[in-house]
């Protein structure tokens, strides 16, 4: 493969190819199989920080250390999309929505606080939330569209469930001691994990599935009323 010349800190797959983003400002696309270097990235000035694909792999959001977002596409890989100079720290924290197309939120560091939503069709922001500290990581609630997670630095070190697009909490999770640098989701969409600076793994049931519910009038429930 391709190397980096220095740290890698994110990383994103898409199917069969890896992409790393790293210190040396750049990102690779590294194709598995071959183990072979399909695209570089350049763009970023400072270490490349946060890495997503969309849903749909055709597009790569990356956040970088000078506080910027840029869109790639994967069949042009020599220029970004798009460029989003707008927030005012490191954007590690990037989240595609799985619900609507091309709605993408991103979160900076402690200077900056916000969550940013974005639609990469429009290139245009949608919405702002200051969330009061460091947006660490994001991550949309796979069984309702408008709920996702973000995970926080100081001065709280808390997760918080977002109603989207109001942006109401709806709740505030604390326990760990540091800031949550980590999450990631269940398959079923339910719980989340966090790690954090403390070194402690949490493990929270926050996207409950909404339970079916059954109509009393049904012809399958007379029919079991029948029997």
């Amino acid at each position: 493969m391709c190397k980096h010349t220095s740290r890698v800190g994110t990383l994103a797959w898409n199917d069969w190819t890896l992409c790393s983003g790293s210190r040396d400002r750049s990102i690779i696309e590294h194709e598995i199989r071959q183990q072979s270097a399909l695209h570089v990235f350049h763009g970023h000035t400072q270490e490349v920080c946060g890495l997503k694909w969309s849903p749909d792999k055709s597009i790569l959001a990356s956040g970088g250390n000078d506080n910027r977002l840029f869109l790639w596409s994967k069949s042009q890989p020599s220029q970004p999309l798009h460029s989003f100079n707008d927030h005012l720290a490191a954007v590690k924290a990037i989240a595609w929505s799985p619900h609507q197309h091309g709605l993408m939120a991103s979160g900076g560091g402690t200077a900056d606080r916000h969550i940013r939503f974005r639609s990469s069709l429009t290139c245009q922001t949608l919405n702002v939330c200051d969330t009061g500290s460091q947006v660490c990581q994001l991550v949309w609630s796979k069984n309702s569209p408008n709920e996702l997670a973000s995970t926080h630095g100081y001065s709280q070190n808390q997760i918080v469930v977002w109603k989207y697009p109001i942006m109401q909490p709806l709740a505030k999770l604390f326990g760990h001691q540091q800031r949550v640098l980590y999450l990631a989701m269940s398959p079923d969409g339910e719980s989340i994990v966090t790690g954090a600076g403390d070194e402690t793994l949490r493990f929270w049931n926050v996207f409950a599935k909404a339970k079916c519910i059954r109509n009393p009038d049904s012809k399958l429930n007379a029919l079991n009323r029948m029997r």
